[in-house]
């Protein structure tokens, strides 16, 4: 190995303690219970970004560490778990929430689904009637 190599290697091993530690700090507990109840059921209710089908709380992104991190601190400063979901909702868009507020913008998410389960219900009683004619 040339010295530009080990160099390198060892500007690399002293990066990995940085990295390791501040993945820790997302994982760290509030002191207060009431509070790490409220940030770990905001956890639960807020969708990774990278993963997209994954609560940031059961996410293995460094970027869910990021945001339990950044939901602990906020809690923990004292803001309420409706301030942080409308902090992270207009950073990263409404589709960050398991459950998004019902608006304008938001409609389609809610009336879509009701739609296609009525025009499955309606397809299936056509179907229904025309069978036991």
């Amino acid at each position: 190995m040339t010295a530009r190599g080990l160099i390198l290697a060892f500007v690399l091993l002293l990066t990995l303690p940085v990295q390791l530690r501040a993945q820790d700090l997302a994982e760290v507990s509030l002191p207060d219970p009431r509070q790490e109840e409220q940030a770990l059921a905001l956890m639960d209710s807020i969708r990774c970004v990278v993963c997209q089908g994954q609560p940031v709380s059961g996410s293995n992104a460094d970027l869910a560490g990021d945001m339990r991190r950044l939901i602990r601190e906020r809690i923990a400063a004292g803001d309420s778990p409706e301030a942080v979901r409308g902090m992270l909702i207009s950073k990263y868009g409404d589709w960050v929430s398991f459950k998004p507020e019902v608006k304008a913008r938001t409609l389609p998410l809610w009336l879509v689904p009701l739609l296609a389960l009525a025009v499955g219900i309606w397809l299936v009683s056509r179907r229904l009637k025309v069978e036991r004619s």
